[in-house]
């Protein structure tokens, strides 16, 4: 069977011309063929392809790890085995930071001693407490919690502005009752050091940092566990307050109801230690889903491939558990459930013994919000992926058809090049011009039509004429 390329033709008003070279050819097939290929790489890095065992493993890994952040951490802190753990750790870490501030441990090796130190220090005016001291003025702040109500201990950047500004102004700003409060002078004894801006500004700071690792574990005359410095998850609830009281906005309702709880909560033992053992499920549960899909492909591929053909890269390549969609939605799966199991049971124990006794403090007690967080994370970037498939309106195996197609027709034109160079192809064209094979088929089209004895005003006798009647060119 014979076998024809047809190259591209260019419309030349009275004539056609051909507009393309082997060479020309070959370097448009590369550069769709690269484009196809870029395309069908970047459907593969959006495109989980789990199967139900894959899907299986994830709901089981959230399931346990559920179970586990419901019994090992709950919503008792003082009890919770997790949080002991997390505690002792918190402990052993003030300690060290106290080592390497200059404490000598010649008091004992007790947490009391290396907080005394660091408070020290790292001393602050804004440290009031609301136990005979100026501190008293302020409506309902206790030694459980001026932690949360003390801006300045809030570890995050408004809490560090408010650590300079208190600072620099021996005040204290603290929330209470919907309402921003500043006690002026909080401590006479006071002093910032520093000779120049930028070196007040350096030792503001590191007060800041070093009294938040001082009262991390507590305060130094804290009995038991303590009060710990507030989880900055909820000392929103402090800053939405702080900022509208300064703008002059009018406080909601809303605001105030879920600062009240931030607070019942943090007084309850839900500070920054506590937040922290309620990410062991949670990373337990990041840690499994990954190890079951590396475990799983690296197992595929020893069975899929001989052994002298085992490559490391291609090991990696096919097992690796960060960059690809499918363990993505592994995840997603995971932490779903996981979420799903911890929302129910926080729910079940707000409830109480019935549906009026709901109690919000209880509930966000246990809810884990590291579990949701991570789950949110995995949910935008579900969203994301299939924003970025429906981009690809085309389905990958329709794309990969495409590329097929492709790779045949760069074949043959790497068989036509090997056979005929440009000037043979340019020569052939331009015997081919002048043979004007195209006005041979018009003149037989135009035989055709007399004897079939079309009028002659409807004879398209010319290209122009055929111009006129499909294209509506004026002659």
């Amino acid at each position: 069977m014979a076998q024809k390329v047809l190259f591209e033709i260019k419309d030349a008003g009275d004539k056609f011309e051909f507009d393309t070279t082997i060479e020309k050819e070959l370097n448009q097939a590369q550069l769709e063929l690269a484009n196809l290929n870029e395309t069908i790489d970047t459907i593969k890095s959006l495109k989980p392809e789990c199967d139900k065992l894959d899907y299986s493993l994830a709901v089981s890994s959230g399931a346990l790890c559920g179970i586990m952040d419901i019994f090992l951490v709950g919503g008792d802190p003082v009890n919770s085995p997790l949080t002991a753990l997390t505690d002792n750790w918190v402990d052993n870490r003030v300690k060290d930071f106290a080592k390497l501030c200059g404490w000598p441990a010649k008091n004992g090796d007790s947490l009391a001693s290396a907080i005394r130190y660091l408070e020290n220090k790292f001393a602050i005016p804004y440290d009031q407490h609301g136990a005979g001291d100026a501190g008293q003025s302020i409506f309902g702040l206790t030694p459980t919690n001026h932690h949360f109500k003390s801006l300045a201990h809030h570890p995050s950047l408004l809490g560090l502005f408010f650590s300079i500004l208190d600072q620099f102004t021996n005040q204290s700003h603290f929330v209470t009752v919907g309402e921003l409060i500043s006690l002026q002078k909080a401590d006479s004894g006071f002093e910032l050091k520093g000779e120049n801006l930028l070196s007040k500004l350096f030792c503001a700071f590191t007060n800041w940092f070093g009294h938040l690792v001082s009262d991390v574990a507590g305060s130094s005359g804290s009995k038991g566990r303590g009060m710990g410095i507030p989880s900055p998850l909820w000392t929103w609830t402090n800053d939405i307050i702080a900022i509208k009281r300064t703008l002059k906005i009018p406080v909601s309702d809303f605001n105030q109801s879920m600062n009240e709880i931030a607070m019942k909560i943090f007084t309850q033992g839900f500070d920054i230690r506590f937040q922290v053992a309620q990410s062991i499920p949670v990373l337990i549960n990041e840690l499994v889903v990954r190890l079951f899909y590396s475990i799983r492909r690296m197992l595929q591929y020893f069975n899929g491939y001989a052994k002298e053909e085992w490559i490391m890269k291609n090991l990696w390549n096919s097992c690796e558990p960060f960059s690809n969609p499918t363990v993505k939605r592994m995840l997603t799966i995971a932490h779903g459930t996981f979420c799903l199991i911890d929302l129910s049971d926080a729910t079940i124990q707000g409830m109480g013994v019935g549906v009026t006794a709901f109690n919000p403090v209880v509930f966000f007690m246990r809810v884990n919000i590291i579990g949701i967080g991570r789950f949110t994370i995995s949910l935008y970037g579900e969203t994301n992926r299939r924003i970025q498939l429906f981009k690809h309106k085309q389905p990958l195996s329709t794309i990969k058809q495409e590329k097929i197609l492709v790779e045949y027709y760069l074949e043959g034109l790497q068989n036509l090049a090997d056979i005929y160079d440009d000037s043979d192809l340019m020569i052939f064209i331009k015997d081919f011009s002048n043979s004007q094979v195209y006005q041979k088929a018009f003149e037989a089209s135009i035989e055709l039509a007399e004897k079939r004895k079309v009028t002659p005003e409807k004879i398209l006798r010319t290209k122009q004429d055929i111009d006129v009647y499909f294209g509506g060119k004026s002659k």
